[in-house]
């Protein structure tokens, strides 16, 4: 179990993808219900709790923000390291984005065995008409499978 501050469980959510997917926004979407649509490089990492409320009580996630541009691939594994669990974010209207899955979910899995993952398609809004192909790509891997290298995609 993770630890507990004040009495709230408390867990690490890595949050990962190639930069521009839009993980930022995401972020600061449930933290202030704000939207910033100019797109500004996470430097590294930030690292933003959340709160939700279950019906067990309240659940906190610091959710560790990473930055998707290459530049900061040496320190990824230090950002990894104790993750409870992750969301591998891919923007539906760049295709590329998701082709990266496999890379992300590889370094993760490296570093974090058995990590929990939630791969997250963002921007739907932008191109409906995308969502559904990539339905249609995760129905060929499976119900619970996800893709593990570009021939699966």
């Amino acid at each position: 179990m993770a630890n507990a501050k004040v009495g709230i469980p408390t867990f690490k959510l890595v949050l990962i993808g190639d930069g521009d997917t839009g993980k930022t926004t995401f972020v600061k979407r449930h933290l202030t219900d704000e939207f910033e649509k100019k797109y500004v490089a996470t430097l590294g990492a930030e690292e933003q709790p959340l709160i939700f409320y279950t019906n067990q009580g309240k659940i906190r996630f610091n959710v560790w923000d990473t930055s998707g541009q290459e530049l900061y691939g040496g320190l990824r594994d230090g950002y990894y390291n104790g993750g409870h669990c992750s969301i591998i974010m891919f923007d539906v209207t760049a295709r590329v984005t998701y082709k990266n899955f496999p890379n992300w979910h590889r370094d993760l899995v490296r570093v974090c065995e058995n990590i929990p993952i939630v791969l997250c398609g963002n921007k739907v809004t932008m191109d409906p008409m995308m969502t559904a192909q990539y339905e249609d790509d995760l129905k060929k891997t499976g119900d619970t499978e996800l893709p593990k290298d570009d021939d699966d995609l």
